[in-house]
């Protein structure tokens, strides 16, 4: 029997180009460069002096000086893909964090440390953003899904991979190797050609391009962005919530043994390569973007709900519920690919670079909620009140969503 009618293997075909294998590459080491400071946290602190209670007071200033880089870097890099092209992003971003990483290598106290995640979230915003924009564009409307899945499903294995070179390599090690990452795939860009959609609308002077504020000035256009932003909120409990603290929640829930944070982001993430590949494929299938996040979405409601309700599994069980709940959040790339086609050529890079770094930001907000509702409702409490709030406001936003997966990209916002 061939494939079915409704997966193409032509364009699966067309969506495995030399541009579609580089950009998966560049966030693969994107992902392995994010994840990897979680890892070694503790061991390059330690390195450095820091002791006791010092240790989250001082990660927590790290995190949150990648997490403002990549806030600051997604609106830079965003204006700069529609101002000056989608390859000019992908070159500077991986550049510029290439080298913050080799750099956090010699770092000899907390300030210089705080320096490279700063300057390596600016780099590391700039990534997905370019790549899926890119993809977006040249390929066509029946591909591109395909060709955005790839880009997110390779990018993830960045994360698992940086799960087993942090445990296995001391931290100098770990950051030095994905700064050379980065510096070698620079190479292979040199060869990349722009998207024919930007040059078009670059070479004509009277389109204004990037325009940031545009986005806050027309109120469906605000809307449109914001329904962008929101439906990514779940993804981002779960892995800033439930995974990042499954040490503490394994010891309310009765784990029998010690978890390790390390191994449930490595579940995890190995989980979101598998959602990720059924979510963009199934987007595929069925012709449409909506239903498949819906799907998720509902999927995420499910498994939180189990997560939180366990009690007195073995390790292995739940690492393997870490592994499911990965999977419940891999709408990743059908995620990035929405928010691409929601915009014009002029703002597509914008939105799309933006929107990604203005969830993971969003993990600021959904921490200091759950910390707030903790000391009244408890770990497990707080867990549930936070987390099904951010899955209705996703359903809410998703509601109101135009489905774009039939939509010629080739316009511009007026």
């Amino acid at each position: 029997m061939g494939a079915p009618k409704s997966i193409s293997l032509s364009n699966i075909r067309s969506a495995l180009n030399f541009t579609v294998l580089v950009a998966s590459l560049g966030y693969f080491v994107d992902m392995y460069d994010l994840v990897l400071f979680g890892i070694v946290r503790i061991e390059s602190l330690t390195a450095l002096g820091v002791s006791g209670d010092d240790l989250a007071t001082k990660g927590v200033l790290l995190l949150n000086m990648q997490m403002i880089g990549m806030l600051i870097g997604g609106i830079i890099w965003g204006i700069l893909g529609d101002k000056k092209g989608r390859i000019s992003v992908l070159f500077g971003s991986i550049a510029l964090y290439s080298i913050a990483n080799i750099a956090n290598a010699f770092v000899i106290d907390v300030p210089g440390y705080a320096l490279c995640r700063f300057f390596a979230g600016v780099g590391l915003a700039g990534e997905l953003g370019a790549a899926i924009t890119l993809v977006s564009e040249i390929l066509k409307k029946e591909a591109r899904g395909y060709g955005t899945t790839i880009v997110a499903s390779v990018g993830i294995m960045g994360s698992v991979v940086a799960g087993f070179v942090g445990n296995h390599f001391s931290w100098k090690m770990a950051y030095i190797l994905g700064g050379l990452l980065g510096l070698v795939l620079l190479a292979l860009r040199a060869k990349m050609l722009e998207s024919g959609m930007f040059s078009s609308v670059k070479s004509n002077l009277a389109i204004k391009r990037g325009d940031f504020l545009s986005l806050f000035t027309d109120r469906k256009r605000f809307l449109k962005y914001l329904r962008c932003i929101l439906i990514g909120l779940p993804m981002w409990f779960v892995v800033g919530i439930l995974i990042i603290l499954s040490p503490e929640f394994a010891v309310i829930l009765g784990v029998k043994g010690n978890v390790s944070a390390g191994n449930s982001i490595m579940y995890a993430y190995s989980g979101l390569v598998v959602g990720d590949i059924l979510s963009g494929f199934s987007s595929q299938a069925l012709k449409s973007r909506k239903k498949i996040i819906l799907v998720f979405l509902l999927l995420t409601s499910v498994v939180i709900g189990f997560y939180l309700s366990s009690s007195g599994l073995s390790l292995h069980a739940f690492y393997a519920l870490c592994f499911v709940l990965g999977i419940s959040i891999g709408y990743w790339a059908v995620f990035v690919t929405i928010a691409s086609e929601q915009f014009g050529t002029n703002l597509r890079a914008t939105v799309t670079t933006s929107v990604p770094n203005f969830v993971r930001g969003a993990v600021v907000l959904i921490t200091l909620s759950f910390q707030a509702l903790k000391s009244t409702f408890g770990l497990v409490g707080a867990a549930y009140l936070v987390g099904f709030t951010t899955i209705a406001i996703a359903l809410l936003a998703l509601y109101f969503m135009e489905e774009t997966y039939h939509k010629d990209l080739n316009y511009l916002e007026e």
